[in-house]
């Protein structure tokens, strides 16, 4: 059953330097429950296009739909991930995690303890943010995301910062989040590999202006391995379709982790 639609969607920037035509004509599906991935290079608009879904910007032209409602403005059925964890300092873990909602209410506390157990961090309740690794407040951000139960959960290059042993872990953990919880997601990232290992499809988008090239269908079974031959092959593939397009200056490495060929 589709969750989101997104219908000829155009986004424009106007400053004194003039217009930038940052999305054109974007029309994607997503699927309930689906983990779909956002590969592009820089300046393609793929943090653009998760801000106009997120009801973030609504200076558009086109339609967006969540459930067959138009998204008009920010609400709780729509979850952000952005790239650093952004907790409160001061707050522990749970707290972080129950932000405006109160512990004194049972059912938000055992919520709130599910979560936790969910995104494994048992026994860090009562920390604080200083006393985590990166890995672990990013798993804090996602769980004070899914407590407010959304409809979609809309990730910004969420691993980006991490070192490449934690970013792999972070990869494996959101995986077992999205099985467990049935969450749909959307996830915007710079790394191919990353892309065909979490996704279910992977959106490629072109830049100035940004569109979609190529929507692939990942067709593997999770657990994946990246040194499997059929993974090997949809890597391939997505990168003959970056070869493709001649209207990103962008080195290709941008879309494969900084890897060279």
């Amino acid at each position: 059953m589709t969750l989101l639609t997104i219908n000829e969607l155009n986004k424009k920037f106007i400053s004194k330097n003039g217009e930038t035509h940052a999305l054109k004509d974007i029309d994607m599906t997503v699927e309930r429950g689906e983990l779909v991935t956002i590969i592009g290079p820089s300046g393609c608009g793929k943090s653009t296009l998760l801000k106009i879904i997120a009801g973030l910007d609504t200076e558009v032209s086109g339609t967006v739909t969540i459930d067959g409602q138009e998204v008009s403005g920010p609400s709780i059925d729509k979850g952000f991930i952005f790239q650093e964890p952004r907790l409160f300092p001061w707050h522990t873990v749970e707290k972080n995690i129950a932000a405006n909602f109160s512990l004194k209410n049972k059912d938000v506390k055992a919520e709130v303890a599910a979560l936790i157990k969910l995104v494994k961090l048992d026994g860090f309740s009562k920390s604080y943010p200083r006393e985590l690794s990166g890995g672990m407040a990013q798993r804090a951000a996602i769980a004070r995301a899914l407590l407010r139960n959304p409809k979609v959960l809309l990730l910004d290059e969420p691993f980006g910062a991490l070192d490449a042993f934690t970013r792999t872990h972070m990869q494996d953990a959101l995986l077992n989040i999205w099985q467990e919880n049935k969450t749909t997601m959307l996830f915007v990232t710079h790394d191919l590999d990353e892309a065909i290992y979490l996704g279910n499809k992977v959106v490629i988008m072109n830049a100035r202006p940004g569109s979609i090239q190529k929507v692939v269908d990942i067709n593997l079974t999770y657990p994946r391995k990246k040194t499997d031959n059929a993974f090997q092959s949809y890597r391939q593939q997505i990168l003959q379709e970056f070869e493709k397009t001649e209207q990103s200056n962008q080195p290709l490495q941008a879309v494969i982790g900084g890897r060279p060929l």
